[in-house]
This record gives C-alpha cells, sequence and structure tokens, in this order.
C-alpha cells in the first residue's frame, strides 16, 4: 500500500510543527506517510519552508490543488476565521482533513462543515492537542465517577492567536477533555472575563454543573508571569492531579474502611463530658509540629492512615506526533479519529456559550 500524501496548509506557529512531525513520520516510516506539500500565503516564510522540507509550496490552497500531487490528506493550521473556507475547499476535492482547534469561529460554519465531510464521505479531525497527552490518558484509565474538577491553564503573553480570545485559545483544551471526562450534558455556565493586553477577553474564570451533577472550575489566562497546565480531579475515595507540562498524574486514594476506623478511635479515646479532671501535665519532651506537606513512603504509602499516593508510571510522548498517528491511521482505516469533528463542534459550542456568559457579566458590571 503506498504512504499516505500529506501536506499542511499555513506554517505559522502550529502549522511549522506539523511540517516537522510529518517529516519525523516520513523519515521513521517512509511506507506510512509522505511530506508532499505546504501552503502559506507569506512568501518569505513559504520560500524558507520549501527549501527546509524540499518541497513545493503555494501561496493559495486552489494553487495546491491545481498542481495534482495525488494528495490524500491536509492539516489546516490557518487563523480560525479561515478554517471552514479552507475546510470546505479541500474537502470539496475528497480530501482527509485535520483542523486545529478550535474548530470553527461561529457554530455554523462547524455545522456546514460536518453536513460537508458526511456529503463527501471524509474524515474530519480536530486538533484538540491535549486529548493525546499521555497523562490524559493515564486519567481516563483510572476514571471512575468524577464529581469535582479544578483546571488552571496560564500561559504568557504572546502576540499569537489573537484573533480568538483566552477561552477559545486556551481553556478549550480543559473544556474539551472534561467534556470527555464527564460524558454529561453541561446544565449550567457562569463566566467572567476581562481584555488585559489585547481587545479580547484575556482571563476568565468559569464554573460549570453538569446534568450527572458534576461542576467544574476553570481558569485560563495569556496574561500570566508563569506557565501552568494542570488539572484536578476529585472521584468517591480519590484526588487525582493530572500535570499536562509534565505529563504526570499523582492518585490519593483513600481505603474507607481503615479511615473509619481511624476516626472511631479517636471518638472512642476522647474523655466524656463530667469524667474525671485531667492529670496535671508533667514535663515532656516537645512534640514536633507536622510538616505542611508529608512525603510519601518509598512504596507509596501516604503518612496519614488509610491514604495511599501512588505516582503513574507514564510513558512519555508527543502529543503532537500522537495526534497526527491517529489521524493517518483513521485515514487509512477510514474509521473515526480520537477527536471527530462530532466532539469538536461540542467542545467549541460551550467556548462560545462561555463567551455570551462573560459579555453578560461584562454588561451587568458596567464594563460595556
Amino acid at each position: 500500500m503506498p504512504p499516505l500524501r500529506v501536506a499542511v496548509v499555513g506554517t505559522g506557529a502550529f502549522g511549522r510543527n506539523h511540517l516537522r512531525v510529518y517529516r519525523e513520520l516520513e523519515v521513521a516510516q517512509p511506507q506510512f506517510v509522505q511530506l508532499v506539500a505546504l501552503v502559506d500565503p507569506i512568501t518569505e516564510r513559504r520560500s524558507s519552508f520549501a527549501s527546509t522540507y524540499n518541497i513545493p509550496a503555494f501561496a493559495t490552497v486552489a494553487e495546491l490543488l491545481a498542481a495534482n500531487l495525488s494528495l490524500d490528506a491536509v492539516s489546516i493550521c490557518v487563523p480560525t476565521s479561515h478554517h471552514a473556507a479552507v475546510a470546505e475547499q479541500l474537502l470539496l476535492a475528497g480530501l482527509d482533513i485535520l483542523i486545529e482547534k478550535p474548530f470553527a469561529a461561529t457554530l455554523a460554519q462547524a455545522d456546514h462543515i460536518l453536513a460537508l465531510s458526511q456529503a463527501q464521505d471524509r474524515i474530519v479531525a480536530i486538533g484538540h492537542l491535549e486529548r493525546f497527552n499521555p497523562a490524559v490518558t493515564a486519567t481516563l484509565a483510572a476514571l471512575t465517577h468524577p464529581m469535582f474538577f479544578e483546571s488552571h491553564r496560564l500561559s504568557v503573553f504572546t502576540p499569537r492567536s489573537l484573533d480568538v480570545d483566552v477561552v477559545l485559545d486556551l481553556m478549550i483544551h480543559d473544556l474539551d477533555i472534561v467534556l470527555s471526562l464527564t460524558n454529561s450534558p453541561v446544565r449550567e455556565v457562569r463566566a467572567v472575563g476581562l481584555p488585559i493586553l489585547s481587545h479580547k477577553t484575556d482571563i476568565a474564570n468559569v464554573r460549570i454543573e453538569f446534568e450527572s451533577g458534576c461542576v467544574a472550575n476553570f481558569t485560563a489566562s495569556r496574561v500570566s508571569t508563569e506557565q501552568v497546565r494542570k488539572l484536578r480531579l476529585f472521584q468517591p475515595h480519590q484526588y487525582l492531579s493530572l500535570d499536562f507540562a509534565r505529563q504526570e498524574l499523582l492518585t490519593i486514594s483513600v481505603d474507607p474502611a481503615v479511615v473509619a476506623a481511624a476516626i472511631a478511635a479517636a471518638v472512642t479515646a476522647t474523655p466524656a463530658t463530667g469524667s474525671s479532671p485531667l492529670p496535671a501535665p508533667t514535663a515532656a519532651a516537645p512534640t514536633p509540629l507536622p510538616t505542611a506537606h508529608p512525603s510519601p513512603s518509598a512504596h507509596g504509602e501516604h503518612p496519614t492512615a488509610g491514604l495511599s499516593l501512588t505516582k503513574a508510571d507514564i510513558p512519555k510522548g508527543e502529543p503532537l506526533r500522537l495526534e497526527l498517528e491517529d489521524f493517518l491511521n483513521a485515514v487509512r482505516t477510514r474509521t473515526q479519529p480520537r477527536v471527530p469533528a462530532q466532539a469538536g463542534r461540542e467542545a467549541l459550542a460551550l467556548a462560545l456559550s462561555i463567551n455570551d456568559q462573560i459579555a453578560a457579566h461584562a454588561h451587568r458590571a458596567g464594563l460595556l
């Protein structure tokens, strides 16, 4: 079977990494994929990457399609406002596509692409990169009945992706993940956000309640002094802490029987009201204060009885490489990718609902 022939449209901050990973996959598995072209309207950037990867470069999608390169699939890495137009051209040409997140600028555009992909029988994957983070995969395996999420995604300010707000730029990663973990419809959304350094919302805080009773708090900022990408979740007798950047998952589990026995013993040991007076104090060595953050033992046992701390053994992996491999496998086998268009639409719908709530709050607060 010949290799899948792929191209990348847009070689900005995201697209250049798609070029790099496709070429790495080609070198590792030349029978699997071949990077054959790129598209970028900026002459200098187009020429530079064409030289780096020794492939033809085009200024427009129309020029790419006219070159008759026998393409199979394309990564769309252009600004969000152009996602729908580029996707439409490629789908009508019979190509499978991966669209960087967010899916589109509006739900109407997303629905149009969904309908077109179904009519053309084409695969559409959405680039929600964090779904492929190995720590997220490990979290899925540990999931039982999540009831509370706390998400923080903070970044220093850069001029990248200023065509969208922080909800569509950063928070949408966590919205997509929590939607996939809760598997429950949204019941209520409350949100507040502010523009700080751009004309769009740069920092936002959101509280979402799901029909299942689960509650999730999200904070996203692109004007922070530090980089933070963490998700914490609580489920019966268990707390999980996921660090996206480190690809780590820490789990604290509770043994209800041990905790109940310890509480019962403490109650039994407490003197009853009206009992004999306490003996006079005697000189004794001072009792050391407990440390604020006790360390687990070498066996993962927590110093508190009934608690155990486990750090998951997670093989590291580049999420983008895992994402593109998943997309190419879906193209090859004609199966659904891990993040299909419908999942991208659901995350987009929630993000746009949050933006509506932010606008309503700003109006109530007299900020508009």
